[in-house]
């Protein structure tokens, strides 16, 4: 009677002697058929009846039209009537024979019945067999028949029979009987008033005999713990479980499982004490930790896990896993990696003349050719090497001494040199986690200054004054506009040492950013800073934006110095 009240009108009915105490049970779709077809008119027939006639007034959603016909019938007599599920499958890129040979033979089987078999779960308990209402199963059509299809998509179709009375559908569980997995994007129900119901999957569904359960995958329709459906209860408690794990067992590559466990497989103690690594995380300290793969322990070491060496995969969820293209892309970016890191070591080591940049012309070459970081044919035949490894490497080298361009420079070959991009950087770069507001000025240090000089900085209000659109110091401050990346305790300790190697030069630095109203950071001073004992007669100085040419190459220098600070805490600190 909710429901017909919903349609009609709760006055009308109320109010009306033509309604009878029988129950009239609507397909849920007719919730909001208000919405879809407009509110209808009820026009007393000659005969004693009811007449529903519908006034459109905004576009007409597509129902099935079995579902139309089941609006008015009790709920004793239920029709069923069919919806269509469209299925997107995601193929692999690349294949290998075995998989390639699998493919085939689950196009073959799947004719006899080894197929994929979906079935659609109400959000709604049936009161008799007080479980979930489901459709009755149905098989994925033309499997088969799209084996050999070499696109990146395929889209599959099933059709279900539902009851009239079914509900919303919230959830879909897919029964894989083939040998080979397969990964689901989604999947998409049409048919039903309400719309279609959107299924997002992304997630690989295991062979039946390697997983013998059914995955499930639910709508896109969100509920908080308390509000779940009860026709969804026990499938989200299940699918929690199975993704939480018991803690026991092996875990296998095709498994989804995240349970955790400390780093005791960092060493192998059955290889000598050398070999022995400490045991990281633990009650006390939970992090860092890994995903726990069950693997039996040392032989020497109870408490140490036994190690898996290449080239046997360690395992991670099979939905982490990297596809294809991303593992090929990781492996060729570590090789390109590993040489960058190599061959200019051992360019160094054969060449007398300095390897350092002498333009910014040879800084472009990086992008563009091999000549800086490559070895060239004469410098290869100097390397302690059989011929045959040295014509490999001529030939598998092509290119990969080459540094991909940054984005950032394909839009704007001189964007690093501008100080909008300088100050982007301090919040969107490789490194956003050093920048804070300014809370006094000028800053201090913190450092001893009986070992390190004196504690106050040398950026005086004469320096930011004139770049602060007009506001008093004390404004910017209080309204939040100032902000600083300070190196200056972090470096000063290190800088004569590092200041003592052959062709070192570096400083601690700080940095003040302006907030323009326009809502971008502007660098209005940096401030230089080496250590009191240096032999210099200052060991302090700020550096402000250009006014001249000579100014503006010395402003490029001071951000220069404070890029190689950021990149060294960002290295060294944030991230190590």
């Amino acid at each position: 009677m909710a429901v017909v009240k919903e349609i009609m009108g709760c006055s009308m009915v109320e109010g009306s002697s033509f309604v009878s105490s029988s129950k009239v049970l609507l397909n849920h779709g007719f919730q909001q058929r208000n919405q879809l077809l407009g509110r209808p008119l009820w026009v007393p027939l000659e005969k004693g009846g009811l007449h529903l006639r519908r006034v459109v007034r905004q576009p007409v959603a597509a129902v099935s039209e079995d579902l139309m016909k089941a609006a008015a019938v009790p709920a004793e007599k239920a029709v069923k009537f069919k919806v269509r599920a469209v299925l997107t499958v995601k193929n692999k890129n690349k294949e290998d024979l075995k998989e390639t040979l699998v493919k085939h033979l689950d196009s073959l089987t799947d004719k006899i019945g080894r197929n994929v078999v979906l079935e659609l779960i109400s959000t709604e308990i049936d009161p008799k067999t007080r479980a979930p209402r489901k459709s009755t199963p149905a098989v994925v059509k033309d499997w088969s028949k799209k084996t050999n299809i070499k696109a990146e998509r395929v889209n599959y179709t099933a059709e279900f029979t539902v009851d009239s009375n079914f509900g919303d559908p919230g959830a879909i569980t897919v029964t894989n009987k083939h040998q080979k997995e397969f990964f689901l994007e989604s999947i998409t129900i049409e048919g039903f008033a309400c719309g279609p119901v959107h299924f997002p999957c992304n997630s690989w569904v295991q062979s039946k005999k390697d997983h013998p359960g059914k995955r499930v995958f639910f709508s896109n329709k969100p509920f908080l713990p308390g509000e779940t459906p009860a026709g969804l209860r026990a499938l989200r408690e299940k699918e929690l479980r199975d993704l939480r794990g018991d803690g026991k067992g092996v875990r296998k590559l095709s498994d989804r499982i995240y349970d955790y466990d400390v780093y005791n497989d960092l060493g192998n103690p059955d290889h000598g004490i050398n070999s022995a690594r400490p045991m990281l995380g633990g009650e006390k300290i939970p992090f860092p930790r890994r995903c726990r793969t069950g693997r039996p322990p040392t032989e020497t070491d109870m408490n140490a896990e036994s190690r898996v060496e290449k080239p046997f995969p360690v395992y991670v969820p099979r939905d982490e896993q990297f596809e294809e293209v991303k593992q090929d892309t990781f492996s060729d970016m570590r090789t390109k990696g590993v040489l960058h890191n190599l061959i200019p070591g051992l360019k160094a080591s054969m060449l007398a003349d300095k390897q350092d940049f002498k333009l910014f012309a040879d800084i472009d070459s990086l992008y563009k050719d091999d000549s800086k970081v490559g070895l060239h044919d004469e410098q290869l035949k100097k390397l302690p090497l059989p011929p045959k490894v040295i014509d490999t490497i001529q030939e598998s080298s092509q290119g990969i001494f080459r540094y991909n361009t940054p984005k950032i420079l394909t839009r704007d070959k001189y964007a690093w040199l501008r100080d909008d991009e300088f100050a982007r950087q301090a919040i969107a770069g490789i490194n956003p986690v050093n920048i804070e507001k300014l809370k006094v000025f000028p800053p201090v240090s913190n450092l001893d200054p009986e070992i390190y000089g004196p504690q106050e900085s040398a950026l005086k209000e004469e320096h930011i004054l004139g770049h602060l659109n007009g506001m008093t110091i004390e404004q910017a401050l209080e309204e939040n506009k100032l902000f600083i990346v300070d190196f200056h305790d972090i470096y000063l300790p290190f800088l004569d040492r590092i200041n003592s190697l052959d062709g070192r030069k570096a400083y601690a630095t700080r940095t003040i950013f302006f907030l323009t109203p326009v809502g971008t950071l502007k660098p209005i001073a940096i401030e230089l800073s080496l250590p009191a004992s240096a032999p210099i007669t200052r060991s302090k100085r700020v550096i402000t934006p250009p006014v001249d040419a000579t100014s503006d190459w010395t402003w490029k220098l001071a951000k220069a110095h404070v890029c190689s600070n950021d990149a060294g805490v960002h290295q060294l600190v944030n991230h190590w």
